[in-house]
């Protein structure tokens, strides 16, 4: 992930699924370094950005469309789950493409001080906003058992109680290399193994801290409300728990006769996506210039003109 870590993953995919136009009002769900915004302005559509993480919205007051009258580049320094409200604040309630980007940023893994990776040691901190409780309060108060229900659940760790056994016994956890010795000495890992095992808990944390699936899960919901008829949505997401949610939301949102069980809808309720795409994977060009590209997944769709479930 280190050797090009601002290059956003299959970017032409998103571009062609999103097909921006001159004037078109296009959400940046997960602004980041802004490789999706800077495509889509320079498309000649006007973008409103959402990142939760401070650093990443203090980046992009740089630029010049957010100076322009008026601005091509609105900033939203929140969640993407609430763009809804945060789009009506604006006197919107519609808009033409929405692009998520799911998880952590490759910003936020560069930086050794936000404690996201333990490529580098840093404070345990994994938080995407920089505010609330952080993966060293979490693991330093939580009950054995809480902690390994995190690991199983979103690390799908299968030596989840081992592991969770062996935080208790070495807290307080301070650092990141605190965590992924205790992970790895619990686990029996050894260096020049294939895989650091100390990866599937600190992923498993880092969703936790942040809410990342229910955040994703909201975020789906709010884009169904959003996007007007012919609408473009594009997901790109890098582990198969956030691709799963995607793909059973758009299954569920273009079946006629299916509900969701977070969206829950009548029989024969209409579709409300349409030409939903297969899984598509970068292809090699794109992995030799960024392996981060590897585990990405990009799902796309279409918005039909069928009122959002969750307002039905």
């Amino acid at each position: 992930m280190t050797g090009a870590p601002h290059i956003p993953v299959l970017l032409d995919e998103v571009i062609a699924a999103l097909v921006p136009q001159p004037g078109e009002l296009i959400v940046d769900a997960t602004f980041g370094a802004g490789g999706y915004s800077r495509a889509l302005l320079d498309a000649g559509a006007t973008v409103h950005a959402f990142d939760r993480d401070p650093d990443a919205i203090e980046n992009a007051r740089q630029w010049p469309e957010t100076a322009e009258n008026p601005p091509r580049l609105v900033l939203h320094p929140r969640r993407f789950s609430e763009m809804v409200n945060a789009l009506a604040e604006s006197g919107l309630a519609r808009v033409d493409g929405i692009v998520m980007d799911i998880g952590v940023s490759s910003m936020q893994l560069d930086q050794a001080e936000r404690g996201f990776a333990f490529s580098a040691e840093g404070p345990l901190d994994m938080r995407m906003s920089q505010a609330g409780p952080s993966a060293a309060d979490f693991l330093n108060a939580a009950d054995e058992a809480e902690i390994a229900d995190v690991l199983y659940t979103y690390g799908e760790e299968r030596q989840s109680r081992r592991v969770a056994r062996a935080i208790v016994a070495a807290r307080p956890l301070e650092t990141t290399a605190d965590l992924a010795r205790v992970v790895r000495k619990a686990l029996g890992y050894h260096a020049g193994a294939p895989k650091d095992p100390a990866t599937r808990s600190f992923q498993a944390v880092r969703i936790h801290v942040n809410a990342e699936l229910a955040e994703l899960e909201d975020g789906l919901s709010a884009a169904e409300t959003l996007l007007g008829e012919g609408g473009r949505l594009a997901v790109v997401s890098f582990h198969s728990l956030e691709d799963r949610i995607v793909k059973r939301f758009l299954r569920d949102a273009s079946s006629v006769a299916a509900g969701s069980r977070h969206l829950p809808q009548a029989s024969g309720a209409p579709a409300t996506f349409e030409r939903v795409s297969k899984a598509v994977r970068a292809g090699e060009a794109e992995l030799a210039r960024n392996p981060r590209a590897r585990s990405a997944t990009l799902r796309h769709a279409v918005r039909t003109a069928a009122p959002a479930r969750a307002a039905a």
